[in-house]
């Protein structure tokens, strides 16, 4: 037999950054957004492995409203059509977040 054990809403893992992406926006939930600490950010796509790249950067890149910043011009340039929620991955060096489509 294969038991799943039962976890109770009170006993969370750890929160980790989630990247969601909609038909025309990327947006970062408060645990991506602390860790980013930017209100500017740098995107970047790596097509080999499918994965976004959301970098805090002090002056150009793209300005973050609240939450979400507006990337339809991004998906369109790269060819993105995945939509949905993806657990990301921080780099405290790079100072960048990095959410792979795939998984």
């Amino acid at each position: 037999m294969s038991f799943e054990v039962y976890k109770p809403r009170g006993e969370r893992m750890e929160k980790v950054p989630v990247v969601s992406l909609s038909k025309t926006s990327i947006v970062l939930n408060n645990v991506a957004r602390q860790k980013i600490d930017s209100g500017r950010i740098e995107l970047a796509f790596d097509r080999d492995t499918h994965t976004i790249r959301i970098k805090a950067v002090d002056e150009g890149g793209i300005e973050m409203k609240k939450t979400k910043v507006f990337g339809k011009g991004f998906f369109n340039h790269f060819g993105i059509t995945r939509r949905g929620k993806f657990e990301a991955k921080y780099e405290p060096e790079e100072k960048a977040i990095y959410a792979n489509l795939l998984h």
